[in-house]
């Protein structure tokens, strides 16, 4: 049976490779992450069709961050789609927008942190300010909470601090950088695996490459699944 704090990421180049996956995971997992790599690729008729027509959740990964009245505007379409999740930029200003055009839907805005493919040195090269990773992520989450986000994006390093913020009461945090034990890193820096995300705190692990590029995806999903609902996720905070 499918759990839904498993996304699984769907990084394949369209829709077709996209209805493949989904039929080979079958009932092992009901939530999908769709994002920018696909949108050129039909992502978002997938999306409708995968929620309309087979009944799952989707997690429309866009990452949004322009000025207040174009992301308000572009949420406002989206949110016609009766999806579930949708990423912006955690800066308030694009969070509050973002909450405006979601306005009566059931659409939960999430806000990014920093990415997880990050680390300090990215963040010198773009001139974001200086500080611990860990402390400028719980600051930004604090934050983007404040200007009305549902959740937040960020990495499994931080998920405990994020979860102690009393702002984080009643928000998701949902986690990429999941890799399961024995997993390659790809091109991410700030990794768990998804017992240990669980136990900090954690509501969604988003996990991409160990499941699509497996020779059995259903069983890696199973594996996983599996894997969250060991002793070792067990969380006090849950």
């Amino acid at each position: 049976m499918a759990d839904d704090r498993l996304i699984v990421a769907m990084d394949v180049p369209n829709a077709v490779a996209g209805l493949d996956l989904v039929d080979r995971l079958g009932d092992s997992v009901s939530f999908y992450k769709i994002g920018l790599g696909m949108l050129t690729g039909g992502g978002l008729g997938l999306a409708n069709e995968l929620k309309q027509e087979h009944g799952k959740r989707i997690f429309l990964d866009m990452k949004l961050f322009d000025i207040g009245a174009t992301v308000e505007a572009a949420v406002r379409g989206l949110a016609q789609f009766d999806l579930d999740f949708l990423t912006v930029h955690g800066d308030p200003h694009v969070v509050r927008a973002a909450k405006e055009g979601a306005a009566g839907s059931n659409l939960k805005i999430l806000a990014v942190t920093i990415l997880t493919s990050l680390d300090r040195d990215d963040l010198d090269a773009s001139l974001i300010q200086p500080g611990d990773i860990a402390d400028l992520v719980a600051e930004r989450a604090g934050r983007a909470f404040d200007a009305g986000a549902d959740g937040v994006i960020a990495s499994p390093n931080e998920a405990a601090r994020i979860r102690a913020l009393p702002e984080a009461d009643g928000r998701l945090i949902v986690t990429p950088g999941v890799r399961p034990a024995g997993a390659e890193m790809g091109d991410q820096k700030r990794v768990a695996t998804p017992a240990n995300a669980i136990a900090n705190g954690v509501d969604h692990i988003v996990v991409g490459r160990p499941i699509w590029k497996s020779p059995n995806p259903k069983a890696a999903a199973e594996a996983i699944v599996a894997e969250m609902l060991s002793p070792q996720a067990h969380s006090p905070n849950h």
